[in-house]
């Protein structure tokens, strides 16, 4: 069992359950909760312009059901698949962030 008691914030708790950063687990963890905010930000936006997955793989050269693998986290995206949805489909700029 898990001690909890000296945890003091996320990134100490995310740590204990997931291992330093590098550690497979830690590296797995980090990439779903990547993909879960692409996913997130992909349904937001589709919404927001009143989209329909349909109307957006149109727009974007893909499929219905790769959009809602995508929207639902459950897709492995290419990045320049990820710009043609988001500057194509949605005419939204994608910017990254290395850290």
């Amino acid at each position: 069992m898990k001690n909890y008691k000296d945890i003091k914030n996320f990134d100490e708790l995310v740590e204990l359950e997931h291992g330093k950063i590098g550690a497979e687990s830690r590296n797995k963890y980090e990439e779903g909760a990547q993909m879960f905010i692409v996913s997130e930000m992909l349904k937001s936006a589709r919404k927001e312009a009143n989209l329909t997955q349909e109307q957006l793989a149109e727009r974007s050269g893909t499929k219905k059901s790769y959009i809602s693998k995508i929207e639902n986290g459950k897709g492995n995206i290419q990045l320049s698949t990820l710009i043609r949805i988001f500057e194509q489909g949605l005419n939204r700029r994608i910017g990254l962030t290395f850290l």
